[in-house]
């Protein structure tokens, strides 16, 4: 049995690796570098997930777990730690995110129609600064303001007050956010994946629907049912969300700290040109 899900396991994780490696390959990242990251997960999960309670982790013990020597550990061990970096771009995300957000749900910025208003940068009343101070904490009015107009989101009026373009964060500028942004989404669909497979109860919502015979021309439209219908299910999940989040209401009572959410996205593969690949 272990070695028909083991054929499973290798099965999945060459499909996952396949759109990996060709991120990889195309920013010119070679196989070393990809297994060098790869030896410091196994060290850190080793490490951090399976110790023995009451005892200290050994390098002899990781090296047991993961097969890699004792040196080799301790040289994946002594590698650089690129955390910093993704949290830098994760901050920037939520905050401008939640800038949007609120621009969307909240009725002090939207018109009679639950539609954003334009609003005047400065201001006491409704305006952009308010609401960077209401949704953003302690960020620069300046900051989101110039963020949001690089990536295409908001555009400035000949009146001198800004229009919300798109109803959502995304970069579309700079290849580097965009993979810090995909990373934290593959991580968190994967961890409802591991979740659902360990738990036989209390499963995680998981599901997709699919079909693989479509013309093409049903494309277009697709992916825009899909655009229209995924934004409003997650602006509705998003006000809920909201009004329970102790960051956005600080009254909201019960105990420990949990990160939740809802993800959705869109595929499409061109079996033709699979098929006809050698």
């Amino acid at each position: 049995m272990t070695g028909k899900i083991n054929n499973i396991l290798f099965s999945a994780v060459l499909k996952l690796l396949r759109p990996l490696v060709r991120i990889f390959l195309r920013n010119n990242i070679p196989f070393g570098t990809f297994s060098d990251l790869a030896k410091s997960v196994y060290v850190a999960i080793a490490n951090e997930e399976f110790g023995i309670q009451g005892k200290k982790q050994t390098d002899s013990r990781i090296s047991i777990i993961t097969g890699l020597n004792r040196k080799e550990v301790r040289r994946v061990k002594a590698l650089p730690k690129l955390d910093e970096a993704d949290e830098t771009i994760m901050k920037q995300y939520h905050r401008a995110a939640r800038v949007i957000s609120g621009w969307v749900r909240d009725e002090t910025f939207t018109d009679q129609n639950n539609q954003p208003l334009e609003l005047p940068i400065e201001g006491d009343g409704t305006s952009f600064s308010t609401l960077v101070k209401k949704y953003s904490g302690d960020m620069p009015v300046r900051a989101i303001l110039d963020e949001l107009i690089r990536v295409n989101t908001v555009e400035r009026l000949e009146n001198g007050s800004i229009l919300l373009k798109t109803r959502a964060y995304l970069p579309n500028t700079n290849e580097g956010e965009k993979l810090g942004i995909l990373g934290n989404d593959v991580t968190d669909l994967i961890t409802t994946i591991d979740h659902n497979i360990c738990s036989q109860t209390n499963r995680l919502f998981q599901r997709k629907v699919s079909y693989d015979n479509l013309p093409k021309d049903i494309l277009g439209e697709l992916r825009k049912i899909t655009a229209d219908r995924g934004q409003f299910l997650l602006e509705a999940m998003d006000h809920w969300l909201s009004q329970r989040d102790r960051d956005a209401n600080p009254a909201v009572e019960g105990g420990g700290r949990i990160r939740a959410g809802v993800g959705i996205y869109y595929f499409e593969e061109d079996l033709d040109k699979k098929e006809d690949q050698p």
